[in-house]
């Protein structure tokens, strides 16, 4: 697969997405959407893929939107028009990012984001839906849409306070001011801080680990779990699904396999693939439309 804005490195079952407009500071674009979604169903798609890290070329992770159309980066209609679409319906409008932060949820492998530099509204937000972030000291970050006449977007506003808790979540969209990851750090959006040389090979290790280790169906549904948990109404919806989906895996190769490689003191060999052995429903919450017909 040839890709305009990033590029997928897949090696000893870890993939790598690089985000690939270095003389843009990787700035986010309707191509950049397109080539991210299509990447991450190439590493769905892909068994021998056990774990997806994100980067950024060059000195920045993402800066942002590229704002190359000035002031009309923003309007919807326009764009639409330009396209040559017919009527615009704006509750069909969708962000970009937000799409991309759909994709990145419904991933079936854990997503690591490897934060190299300066990571800014698009920037920042993409990397929630993401299941680990990493970073290098002194990256700047921010939520800054307040300051550009705009809102947050890419499911920032479901995943930012369950992050980092409402009052920073707020105090971040609110402000709209650039911090540092060290603050990001101290206040739990970012795992841990590597010097930048150091930042890849984190990150590959935390992979390496997951790709060791662990059962990949496991891992996809363990993800899952958590995630659509994150709104259950009560305890009693995460345990009928534990339950169920302990009595699906509890039968399965995996199962057996974990259980005899520990007791024979060896690395486990787990057969079931992601492409073939999810448990049925799965997923059980399907993502609904954008909007109802």
């Amino acid at each position: 697969m040839t890709y305009e804005t990033i590029k997928l490195d897949i090696a000893n079952g870890v993939a790598t997405m690089t985000l690939n407009r270095p003389d843009r500071m990787n700035a986010f674009t309707e191509q950049m959407m397109r080539d991210m979604i299509v990447g991450f169903d190439e590493t769905d798609a892909n068994d021998d893929v056990r774990a997806v890290i994100v980067t950024g070329e060059g000195r920045a992770f993402c800066a942002g939107a590229d704002l190359g159309a000035g002031g009309a980066t923003f309007d919807y209609e326009k764009r639409h028009a330009a396209r040559g679409g017919g009527n615009f319906d704006p509750d069909r409008a969708r962000d970009g990012g937000g799409q991309v932060g759909i994709r990145i949820y419904e991933s079936l492998k854990p997503v690591i984001a490897a934060i190299n530099g300066a990571a800014v509204g698009v920037g920042a937000t993409m990397t929630l839906p993401m299941d680990i972030r990493l970073a290098v000291p002194g990256a700047k970050m921010g939520f800054v849409f307040a300051r550009r006449g705009i809102v947050p977007e890419t499911l920032s506003s479901y995943f930012l306070p369950r992050l980092v808790g409402v009052s920073t979540a707020l105090e971040w969209t609110m402000t709209g001011r650039v911090f540092t990851s060290e603050e990001a750090h101290a206040r739990g959006l970012v795992r841990s801080l590597h010097a930048a040389d150091e930042l890849l090979p984190a990150a590959q290790a935390l992979a390496r680990e997951i790709a060791d280790n662990t059962a990949p169906v496991s891992v996809a549904l363990a993800r899952r779990m958590m995630l659509d948990m994150l709104d259950a109404s009560h305890p009693m919806e995460a345990h009928r699904l534990e339950s169920r989906l302990m009595v699906a895996r509890g039968q399965s190769g995996d199962a057996k396999e974990g259980v005899t490689s520990f007791l024979e003191k060896r690395a486990p060999a787990y057969p079931d693939k992601v492409s073939k052995h999810m448990p049925q429903p799965f997923p059980w919450r399907p993502t609904p439309p954008f909007r109802d017909a």
